[in-house]
């Protein structure tokens, strides 16, 4: 009996000291500090990101692209007579072909040209004057988020555009101003017309700028115009052999049906 007290008491005094144990095998004393636990500690929750400042490609803050068109735009011609226009050039490859043929087709229409392709190739754009065509502002590099940018940026890119036309040919007179893209807001629209250059738009896109076929490009154009259309074209930015192709037939139906003005 006694040597079973003695284990019973023995038994004990191990138990008082060591704690108890508890579900899950953790070993909680009964007095002091519970000890370190083995798994690390919960990661804090991460704050949230500030949003990022609404910027251009280059990096640069803009404005919110606007939902609608601005007022202000010149749309038509405001005659029963259609007219043309060609964007993005000049190009030493497609705008003396599409001089040509306007000039076969004794028709003048209105070139809206990249400030960067003036001041590479002048020698078209006193081509393009000689012959009776009109020229527009199409900003320096053909910039799609020009209008979203600060006012004077805006400005900046339009004067430096035009003192690229006038080195080209001087005194020849700058017209209209066309927002790449056709992404206007109403600054860039504010600053062409400071500077003397009415805003132009268009009202017949047969998109030719993504090389459809020349018949698709001929099938929109002439499907879409009705008396008064401004056509947008293109004779530069790229491979425009579909819209030269187009052009024979495009120009003489809307000679037969409406008649090509010269854009006043």
């Amino acid at each position: 009996m006694k040597a079973r007290a003695v284990l019973a008491y023995a038994l004990g005094l191990v138990l008082v000291l060591g704690g108890c144990a508890q579900p899950g095998g953790t070993v909680v004393a009964h007095d002091g500090p519970a000890p370190a636990s083995s798994a690390p500690p919960p990661s804090p929750k991460p704050s949230a990101s500030p949003r990022p400042t609404r910027t251009a490609t280059t990096g640069r803050p803009v404005r919110p692209r606007p939902n609608t068109l601005p007022a202000g735009l010149r749309r038509t011609t405001g005659a029963r007579t259609v007219a043309l226009t060609f964007d993005d050039g000049p190009s030493p490859a497609w705008t003396p072909k599409i001089l040509d043929q306007l000039r076969a087709a004794r028709v003048t229409a209105t070139f809206c040209v990249v400030g960067r392709e003036v001041q590479r190739h002048p020698e078209l754009v006193r081509r393009i004057v000689r012959e009776g065509h009109q020229l527009c502002n199409h900003s320096w590099r053909h910039d799609v988020d020009l209008g979203r940018l600060p006012v004077a940026e805006i400005r900046a890119d339009l004067v430096r555009t035009n003192k690229a036309i006038q080195a080209a040919a001087p005194g020849a007179p700058i017209t209209f101003y066309r927002q790449p893209g056709g992404r206007w807001t109403p600054e860039v629209v504010a600053v062409a017309k400071q500077l003397g250059m009415r805003p132009l738009h268009w009202s017949v896109d047969p998109q030719d700028w993504a090389k459809p076929p020349a018949a698709t490009i001929s099938h929109r154009v002439l499907t879409a115009v009705r008396p008064g259309s401004i056509v947008l074209l293109h004779d530069g930015g790229g491979d425009r052999a579909a819209t030269f192709a187009a052009c024979p037939r495009v120009i003489a139906e809307l000679k037969r049906r409406f008649g090509v003005t010269r854009l006043r």
